[in-house]
């Protein structure tokens, strides 16, 4: 069963389309042990009110990949939830297959990657990797702060057709090509997600960051056409976890 089907499936037997991103702020000479404690503990709050887990840098870089990242992956589907890994893979194809092995033996569903950098010796050795071990890839497509359109929203000229174009359009039209399991499109800009979804229809999922702190807004990213609603600090910072969580998945389940 592809990345995608597993997604479909989880959504459906969670009843909710939320992603929980479980990323931490920075603390100064954080305790390794009380930060995979905390991590577990929302974890634990949230996971009946989502299908899928994102882990950042925010987790690998001061827990380890095989180490405490693992052991919450393992929780994470231990739970019947999915775990997606942002790594936001942007470098030459050798050293990308060499990332997507280690995630994806760390037992990662799906990594997250840009697709600035090409196909020929650049993502083609990803797409192969998750292909032979039958998990996801998700490019990016429309980021959700502020600075995106200085590198997403360009204009470019089509190698194709020889017309111009926008950048995030051209993506969405790549991720089809190259069969991607899912686009990121910032829940901040709702106006492209519908635009993207007019290219992606329902072949490729769109998975909407930026809801709560950076302004986005759950019901209008759903409206325009997000399938997934990824949530960070709305939830890992909420005072009850699990009620925000809660929270959150009913009122998407109203739209």
């Amino acid at each position: 069963m592809s990345f995608k089907m597993k997604m479909e499936q989880a959504a459906k037997s969670k009843g909710s389309p939320l992603v929980l991103a479980l990323d931490f702020p920075f603390e100064p000479q954080q305790n390794r042990e009380k930060l995979l404690v905390k991590a577990q503990a929302v974890l634990k709050a949230a996971y009946p009110y989502v299908c899928a887990v994102k882990i950042n840098h925010h987790l690998t870089l001061p827990l380890g990949t095989f180490d405490g990242v693992s052991q919450l992956v393992e929780q994470i589907r231990g739970q019947g939830l999915l775990a997606i890994m942002d790594a936001k893979v942007n470098d030459i194809g050798s050293t990308n297959q060499v990332i997507a092995e280690y995630y994806f033996a760390a037992g990662f569903d799906a990594l997250i990657a840009n697709p600035f950098i090409g196909w020929d010796e650049g993502l083609k050795p990803l797409f192969d990797v998750s292909h032979r071990l039958n998990r996801g890839i998700i490019l990016l497509c429309y980021m959700s702060h502020k600075g995106a359109g200085e590198g997403y929203g360009q204009t470019i000229i089509d190698p194709d057709t020889g017309q111009p174009t926008l950048q995030y359009l051209s993506f969405a039209r790549k991720a089809l090509q190259w069969g991607a399991d899912g686009v990121v499109v910032g829940a901040t800009v709702p106006q492209k997600i519908a635009e993207v979804k007019q290219i992606l229809d329902s072949e490729v999922a769109i998975y909407s960051p930026g809801v709560g702190a950076q302004g986005g807004a759950a019901e209008t990213a759903v409206k325009a056409g997000s399938d997934y609603l990824i949530v960070g600090r709305e939830i890992t910072m909420a005072l009850d976890p699990a009620y925000a969580a809660r929270q959150l998945s009913d009122s998407i389940r109203g739209i």
